[in-house]
């Protein structure tokens, strides 16, 4: 099964001085790259699962999010919320068909990201996750999952947006759907982009489009508001 995703046009949300990113977004978008609709359970299936151990001296870049000045995001407004909270870091979403981003300010090239996310509130049919490489609020690649157990890969450049290795997300019963937490990993290593969710490797695509960039973290909106994820323990480690 498939969900149809949004096609983004990307812009600034005028709230305050602001560095909260936002993307408007519109109709469903046709990808190049074309997964057949069904086949994601017989790739899912083919896909190793287990995950090499890390050490703590791959670990370029680590937070747990109880140091408010730590170098992330803040902002509180009617629209949305991209700020610490409580020892996690919120991004709430108030407005439909809208992404919201946070940055730590820092730049990479091959790295592996994770964070533990969990939905607080707001609608199942959600979208959260990772970037990688990101360049402005135009170009970067992000790592989603949704809370009603979808996956993809997407890369934003120019304005626009495209599913990477699909048309649209994805299903798979390893995200843990509803009010729950999920562990997230985006690997970026040269022009390999790999997707993992609890432990199993769900997606892995190329592109060479963006080579090297910061980090961060995203959640979304469809058609219903408030969508409201905490991360934590996001670590960055070399690949």
């Amino acid at each position: 099964m498939a969900k149809p995703l949004r096609s983004f046009a990307l812009f600034l949300v005028p709230l305050f001085v602001l560095t909260l990113a936002c993307s408007a977004l519109s109709g469903p978008q046709i990808n190049a790259e074309t997964v057949v609709p069904g086949i994601e359970s017989t790739l899912q299936s083919a896909l190793p699962t287990e995950v090499p151990q890390q050490t703590t001296s791959d670990i370029l870049f680590s937070d747990d999010f109880s140091d408010p000045s730590s170098g992330w995001d803040q902002v509180q407004a009617a629209e949305g919320v991209t700020d610490y909270e409580n020892g996690h870091y919120r991004i709430f979403v108030d407005q439909t068909q809208h992404d919201y981003w946070a940055n730590p300010g820092l730049s990479f090239s091959d790295v592996q990201v994770e964070v533990d996310a969990t939905k607080t509130s707001g609608p199942d049919d959600n979208d959260f996750g990772l970037l990688c490489r990101y360049q402005d609020t135009e170009n970067f690649y992000a790592f989603l999952i949704s809370s009603d157990g979808y996956y993809s890969i997407m890369k934003y450049s120019g304005g626009g947006s495209e599913t990477l290795g699909a048309e649209a997300m994805l299903s798979t019963d390893v995200v843990v759907q509803g009010e729950a937490s999920n562990h997230i990993r985006a690997d970026c290593v040269g022009e390999s982009l790999s997707l993992y969710v609890n432990g199993q490797l769900l997606h892995t695509v190329t592109d060479s489009t963006f080579a090297s960039g910061d980090v961060g973290l995203i959640a979304g909106t469809f058609d219903v508001t408030g969508t409201d994820i905490a991360f934590d323990d996001f670590v960055v480690l070399q690949p």
